[in-house]
């Protein structure tokens, strides 16, 4: 049997050992016979050796003398019973539309999340409490996320993705909704706390669940689309829900986020197959709580892993929190038009997520993500150094600093995914979020120690952030040299 790649009109052949005749090794292949070698150019090659395909080139399966007369394979499970793993070629349809509920469960989590930060004000006029009080509705639900994503550890990968998802997905609707019902701020508290159970592992089940079903070729793509739920969170998830407090109170965002939660939710439940991979075989015999625990945390390679997103979320959350008030009051850009910087913002990393997370796959995760965490290093550090300036500049910059600082995301975190087993996933993916979010919350609190306000307002040590964050990043360059898909010594 032939394989035959074709590109617009110019074929060539590959012979593959399988039926009649010799192949280029010389050796005479009967059908059926078990076969030494794959002859692919001039290079021999063991049996069951996945051959790369360049990008845009279709495969298709000949028999001997019969090229006119060819199956042409288009997908990828088709190939992977023949053998062949092409690096670029397309996803099925359906993949992507599975990647998209995802993404969009995704959305709405990010969405709930981010959207208590610009209703700050309205809380703190409504319920006559400080600004050290919000602070505490917002470290609230950071927090039970990280103790949450450390509970779900020990069970995650006991259950298929698709009922994970769904199940936490609904406990997450439900938090948004009592969010929303509220009457005071005791019960805003428990409501966030509730939320954040199920919001701190609903993204590493999301994650679990694109690492099962998108293999490694198109991961960083794959990465790309489910991180530019953030982007779109920031682009139409805030404003419209900006609107909506403005229009109907506070409440009503959160309602009408917890009623889109149940439409995707339905959606969801018709379109995620079930994901049992990693219950298969060997993996179905559990060990015990504690001692699967010892399994995720105790190689040195989760650990870098580990590492690896801890320095990246105190580098950018270290930043972030007071962005807004030190673009008002130190570079002279006016607050009623700060939705400018996440919208322009928003939409560059909405273009910029998938272009990065496709040079990923093509050029390889670790070198696309040190260059793209260098640049960060640049855009973070002039950010954090800004004199007054005019308008449009300030803009590029904010707009750089937000494409660089989640585009170092997407290598980052597809590299991670791939550092675990799949029957550790879920696990290692839930206890990744809750280093995520305690690194969220002692970065806020850490900065907030640096950060002060001189006697004409201005925001004074967000300079010295920004050195912090630089340092940070270039430890991460480190880290993720070191790391290592699951599987490679």
């Amino acid at each position: 049997m032939l394989y035959q790649s074709t590109r617009n009109a110019q074929s060539r052949y590959v012979p593959f050992g399988i039926g009649g005749g010799p192949d280029k090794t010389g050796r005479e292949i009967k059908s059926g016979d078990n076969i030494g070698h794959v002859a692919v150019g001039h290079e021999p090659r063991k049996v069951g050796t996945r051959i790369p395909v360049r990008v845009n080139l279709r495969l298709r399966i000949c028999a001997p003398g019969e090229a006119r007369h060819c199956e042409r394979v288009s997908n990828a499970a088709e190939l992977a019973k023949a053998g062949v793993s092409p690096a670029s070629d397309r996803l099925p349809g359906r993949s992507w539309l599975m990647l998209f509920v995802l993404a969009t469960i995704q959305f709405t989590n990010i969405v709930d999340f981010l959207i208590m930060m610009p209703l700050g004000p309205q809380f703190m006029r409504i319920f006559s409490i400080s600004p050290g009080q919000f602070g505490f509705v917002v470290s609230a639900y950071a927090f039970s996320a990280g103790v949450s994503g450390v509970a779900a550890a020990f069970f995650l990968d006991r259950f298929d993705r698709r009922v994970a998802i769904l199940a936490l997905y609904a406990g997450l609707t439900l938090g948004t909704l009592s969010c929303g019902l509220a009457p005071n701020f005791t019960a805003l508290v428990a409501a966030r706390i509730l939320t954040g159970i199920f919001g701190g592992i609903i993204g590493a089940a999301v994650l679990s669940a694109t690492g099962d079903l998108i293999p490694e070729s198109h991961r960083g793509r794959a990465m790309g689309i489910i991180m530019s739920s953030f982007s779109m969170a920031a682009v139409a998830g805030v404003p419209l829900g900006l609107w909506l407090a403005s229009s109907g109170g506070w409440h009503r965002p959160f309602l009408v986020l917890a009623g889109a939660g149940a439409v995707i939710w339905l959606i969801a439940a018709r379109l995620l197959p079930p994901m049992r991979g990693h219950l298969q075989g060997a993996s179905r015999v559990r060990s015990h709580p504690l001692q699967q625990l010892r399994e995720i945390v105790a190689p040195a390679n989760h650990r870098r892993a580990y590492a690896l997103m801890a320095s990246l979320t105190l580098a950018g959350m270290c930043v972030v929190p007071y962005l807004s008030a030190y673009v008002v009051a130190n570079t002279g850009f006016m607050e009623d038009q700060l939705f400018l910087i996440y919208l322009l913002g928003g939409a560059c990393t909405l273009v910029s997520m998938n272009v990065i997370g496709r040079l990923a796959d093509f050029h390889g995760k670790f070198p696309v993500f040190a260059v793209v965490a260098a640049c960060s290093i640049v855009t973070t550090l002039t950010l954090t150094h800004l004199p007054d300036v005019s308008r449009p500049f300030l803009l590029m910059v904010t707009s750089f600093f937000m494409v660089f600082m989640s585009g170092r995301f997407i290598p980052a975190m597809a590299m991670i995914t791939s550092s675990a087993e799949p029957r550790l996933r879920g696990g290692f993916m839930s206890l990744n979020t809750s280093v995520q979010q305690f690194a969220s919350a002692f970065a806020s609190l850490g900065s907030g120690l640096i950060v002060g306000q001189a006697s004409d307002g201005r925001i004074t040590g967000y300079g010295t952030i920004g050195f912090i964050s630089a340092g940070l990043v270039i430890a991460s360059i480190l880290l993720a040299s070191r790391l290592r898909k699951a599987g490679q010594p």
